[in-house]
């Protein structure tokens, strides 16, 4: 029996012994197929010079500055889609600024800029030399960019159908002080002898100074028995609902009512961009913002003046007003970064 269990260990242990030194030499054989495989793998790399091959780069996109806090604007309705526009596309890119945009008239807003009370002020005229006084005295420094150019545009009722054109001769006759015209027959002959009902801007706006001032001779010189608004959007919807009635306003009024107003021809010439830019059209005119160069100094005022004038010659266009030369818009980016 021992002789049978020795044999039987003898055996059994050499057959393991030999098992093991073919796996050995398996994996011997194993290592070097695989060193050969990763020689093959590299060799089969583009060769890269200085050394081992560097990650890519990855590039950041450059982030926009945390801007928050309050911009104040108020001044010409007329000049207000514009700014409207701006402040909407300012804020999204900068939600954490505020920009609030008041309509109180060109004059109403230079009261309120010349005592500091508004950061800009929307403006369809130069500012006025009694108002330069008032900045001046009151430690205000500030600084003007053209923005773009309005038209004043007369407007009927659309169910008007006579008066299609009218003379600056014709108007003055409509609006001076000392005016007799009570119906349309009293402007020319042929006309409805239908009284007029006359709707127009109030006497802070920008508006109001230079339509009088072309029209009747002198600015802030009108006859006072018309309805009048410092809110295009007013007299809009006064002209529309009045079959008789005429009134004036900026021409981006006009272009978004056309299905409820009809657009008067001045001298023979008709608003429309084209007439407006070339200045043919009788009563067109620049628009302005005036800053104030202290306010300036806040960032996040600086940082939409030059949105404003950066994004202006779309918008100004985009709303219905003709944009002034991309050079001109260049030239007054560069005046506001000499300033910063």
């Amino acid at each position: 029996m021992r002789q049978i269990v020795t044999r039987n260990t003898g055996t059994t242990a050499r057959s393991w012994r030999a098992i093991l030194a073919a796996l050995m030499g398996v994996a011997v054989i194993a290592t070097m197929v695989s060193a050969a495989g990763c020689a093959r793998t590299e060799s089969s790399k583009p060769a890269q010079s200085g050394g081992e091959p560097k990650e890519p780069k990855q590039t950041e996109e450059p982030q926009k500055p945390a801007l928050k806090g309050q911009v104040l604007v108020d001044g010409s309705s007329t000049v207000y889609p514009i700014t409207e526009a701006v402040a909407e596309e300012f804020q999204k890119e900068f939600p954490d600024v505020s920009v609030n945009v008041g309509i109180s008239g060109t004059g109403g807003g230079f009261k309120k800029f010349v005592v500091g009370e508004i950061d800009i002020n929307d403006a369809s005229r130069e500012i006025k030399p009694e108002e330069q006084e008032a900045a001046q005295k009151n430690g205000i420094d500030y600084v003007a960019f053209k923005i773009g150019y309005d038209g004043i545009t007369v407007v009927t009722n659309k169910s008007n159908t006579w008066c299609k054109d009218i003379s600056l001769e014709e108007l003055k006759k409509i609006w001076e002080p000392t005016s007799k015209v009570k119906t349309w027959a009293d402007v020319r002959k042929g006309w409805p002898a239908q009284p007029i009902k006359l709707f127009g801007p109030d006497t802070d706006s920008g508006t109001f100074d230079y339509f009088t001032e072309v029209v009747v001779g002198e600015a802030k010189k009108s006859r006072a028995d018309y309805t009048a608004s410092a809110d295009d959007n007013t007299l809009v919807m006064g002209v529309s609902g009045e079959k008789n009635s005429l009134g004036y306003f900026g021409f981006a009024y006009y272009e978004e009512n056309t299905d409820k107003l009809n657009a008067v021809s001045v001298n023979g010439v008709a608003p429309s961009l084209e007439t407006i830019k070339s200045g043919a059209y009788p009563l067109s005119r620049p628009l302005f913002i005036y800053v104030n160069k202290k306010s300036l100094k806040k960032p996040e005022v600086y940082e939409f003046v030059s949105f404003y004038l950066k994004n202006a010659e779309t918008l100004v266009k985009q709303v219905g007003y003709v944009p002034i030369s991309a050079d001109e818009y260049r030239s007054s980016l560069s005046t506001l970064e000499g300033l910063k």
